[in-house]
């Protein structure tokens, strides 16, 4: 059993330290945030995640998982220190550190034994050098402390599953006891464990988000390629996928990648090639093509309604994936703002997401199903893959709407089968040719 604290309740952080404590550690979450943290002592969980109320609570009933806002407890015991903090785009695509920096500098003020400083927050490369100094400089007397790259690989939805059974461990540090320490607590996971330098493994991150996030605008440039020439994108990537070299994962067209890493994971490593005097075409590529696909559903509905002023259109989804009530940067929240500004009246439904969607689009009028949406609606789009919008009953969805338009912005419905039910039927990439 090892002492563990960590920074940040958010996504990273809350995941990181409950599962850390179902292992067998002791931990302690630290966050600034009052309301989280009274919330977190209540049972009340800050984010939705498969899964996750059930182990917080069964680890804070036994003793290794606790809450609070104070550093000094958090560090009283620890040997390690996750730094596990937001790290959001900045104006100009730069990640915002500055929640890192305020970390490091309440470790370096309340430390008073030696530590080992883990960042697991999604930072640029050159991070790891930075907190290392800004521990120095802010401690009231010489402590020794390590600084390790390990940066998290979770998705949201999956999040327990991909910590608990992970493909790889990257750790990167200049001191090799320290990492090494640190994959004694990843042993029981029994995974790959890769030690490297700081940078390194802090470039890893960014690498396979922008590999992943290429690898969908990738599919979604053949969709655009095949609306043109009457093949269907679907059955594109599954013959792409059976090659061994290429793989069935992260092909599958629609509207667009969001959430909270893909988006500012890739500016902020195009900034910092730009900064550093590289040249990132391809990457400006990804980002434009993702955007683009975006635009698509408006031009979609512009196609086959004509004006959207006074039109009523639904959303089916509105966090930015299935299993997660996050909409960071979901295609749902830029099409809504679309649609407004166009003139049209804009429903919304999400199995989870209602909460959020009331904060994020307060001028959209949220419905309790996908049938209070699609009553008298003029179309639909389906915005989110949720398996529940897959066994809809699709004829009272017809029967309700004022007109049977649905642009299937993530290629959930059959065509054909869509088309004999009645529906004007608009999928991304699925093999009718565009106007021209």
């Amino acid at each position: 059993m090892k002492d563990i604290c960590v920074i940040g309740v958010g996504y990273v952080g809350l995941v990181t330290g409950t599962c850390f404590a179902d292992l067998g550690n002791r931990v302690v979450c630290v966050d600034i945030d009052e309301e989280k943290i009274e919330g977190l002592n209540a049972g009340v969980m800050p984010i939705y995640e498969p899964g996750l109320e059930e182990m917080v609570r069964r680890n804070q009933a036994a003793g290794r998982l606790s809450f609070t806002t104070s550093y000094a407890e958090g560090l009283r015991d620890a040997e390690f220190v996750f730094i596990a903090v937001g790290t959001p785009s900045d104006v100009d695509g730069e990640a915002d550190l500055r929640y890192v920096r305020m970390a490091a500098e309440s470790i370096a003020e309340h430390m008073d034994h030696p530590l080992i400083i883990v960042n697991k927050s999604t930072v640029p490369v050159g991070t790891g050098d930075w907190v290392a100094e800004i521990v120095r400089r802010r401690q009231s007397e010489p402590i020794s402390f390590s600084v390790v790259s390990n940066p998290e690989f979770l998705r949201e939805g999956s999040a327990i599953q991909d910590f608990l059974n992970p493909d790889r461990v990257v750790l990167g540090s200049l001191d090799r006891e320290a990492a090494e320490k640190v994959a004694q607590l990843y042993l029981p996971l029994r995974a790959p464990i890769m030690v490297t330098d700081l940078r390194t493994a802090e470039m890893i991150k960014y690498a396979s988000n922008a590999f992943l996030a290429t690898r969908i605008s990738f599919i979604n440039e053949i969709a655009s390629i095949c609306e043109r020439l009457g093949a269907d994108v679907r059955e594109v990537a599954i013959g792409m996928g059976y090659d061994k070299r290429i793989g069935h994962t992260f092909l599958d067209a629609g509207i667009g990648w969001g959430g909270s890493c893909f988006p500012k994971d890739v500016k902020a490593l195009e900034h910092m090639a730009l900064v550093h005097g590289a040249h990132p075409a391809l990457l400006r590529a990804v980002i434009e093509i993702n955007r683009d696909q975006r635009r698509l559903v408006i031009l979609r509905l512009r196609e086959i309604l004509g004006t959207l002023r006074d039109r009523t259109v639904g959303l089916l989804g509105l966090a930015f994936k299935p299993n997660t009530d996050d909409m960071r940067d979901a295609p749902s929240v830029e099409i809504a703002r679309m649609l407004l500004n166009e003139g049209a009246r804009v429903r919304g439904y999400d199995p989870v997401a209602m909460k959020v969607a009331a904060r994020v689009l307060p001028e959209v009028e949220l419905v309790s199903d996908p049938y209070q949406l699609a009553d008298g609606a003029d179309a639909l789009v389906v915005c989110t893959e949720w398996n529940e919008f897959k066994h809809v009953d699709l004829a009272r969805i017809r029967d309700a709407m004022a007109r049977p338009v649905l642009i299937d912005g993530r290629n959930i419905y059959d065509p054909d089968l869509m088309r004999d039910l009645g529906f004007e039927y608009r999928g991304v990439g699925r093999g009718y040719p565009a106007p021209s």
